[in-house]
C-alpha cells in the first residue's frame, strides 16, 4: 500500500495503517532530521515528534496537494529547522546572560579550586619520588629542558637520566591514576 492510501485511513483513525505508513516514513524522516539537528539523540526525539504529529494531524493532508511523503517530509524539515532555531536561541540567550550578568560561561572560583587540588596532587606525588627522579623530571617538565640538557646540568650520563625519567614517570602515572 502507498503512503497516500495509508495516511487518509490514518486520518480515519485506523492503527493498522499507522503502523505500516511508520514503518514506511520513519526511516526517511529520520535521516532529513538528522541532517538538519546534527544530534542523534535530538534527531530521534524531533523524528517521533513529527510523527506524532502524523498521527494527529493526518486529516490536514491533502492528496490534492503533494504526496503523502512530502507533506511528511515537509513536517520533518519544518520540525527540524524550528529545533535547530530553539537551540541556538536558547544558547543566545544564556550568553547574553551571562555578559549582562558580567559573570562568565563557567564558573571561575571553580575552575580555581579544581587546579589548586590537580596542583596539590602533582606536588604530593612527585614528593613520593626519589630525589633524582623528582629532580629529572622537574628539570625536564617544569623548567622545559630536553633529556641531553638534563643530563648536562646533573652532570649524569645521558642513558642515566632517560632511566630515571621513564622510572619517575611510571611512579607519577601510577599515583596520579589515583587522582581520577
Amino acid at each position: 500500500m502507498e503512503a497516500d492510501e495509508l495516511l487518509i485511513r490514518v486520518a480515519g483513525g485506523d492503527q493498522r495503517a499507522f503502523e505500516d505508513l511508520y514503518g514506511l516514513v520513519s526511516g526517511p524522516v529520520f535521516g532529513l532530521v538528522r541532517r538538519i539537528v546534527r544530534d542523534p539523540a535530538q534527531s530521534e526525539e524531533v523524528s517521533q515528534e513529527v510523527l506524532l504529529e502524523l498521527w494527529r494531524s493526518a486529516a490536514r493532508f491533502d492528496p490534492r496537494r503533494g504526496s503523502a511523503l512530502s507533506w511528511i517530509l515537509t513536517l520533518a524539515h519544518r520540525r527540524a529547522v524550528d529545533r535547530v532555531r530553539s537551540a541556538r536561541a536558547a544558547g543566545e540567550r544564556e550568553q547574553r546572560e551571562a555578559l549582562r550578568a558580567g559573570e562568565p560561561a563557567f564558573d571561575h572560583v571553580a575552575e580555581e579550586v579544581e587546579a589548586g587540588l590537580e596542583r596539590e596532587w602533582v606536588r604530593r606525588c612527585l614528593d613520593r619520588l626519589t630525589a633524582l627522579q623528582r629532580q629529572s623530571v622537574t628539570l625536564a617538565y617544569y623548567d622545559g629542558y630536553t633529556y641531553r640538557e638534563v643530563a648536562e646540568r646533573l652532570q649524569l650520563p645521558l642513558g642515566t637520566v632517560k632511566t630515571r625519567m621513564r622510572d619517575g614517570l611510571t611512579r607519577l602515572r601510577a599515583c596520579l591514576g589515583g587522582a581520577a
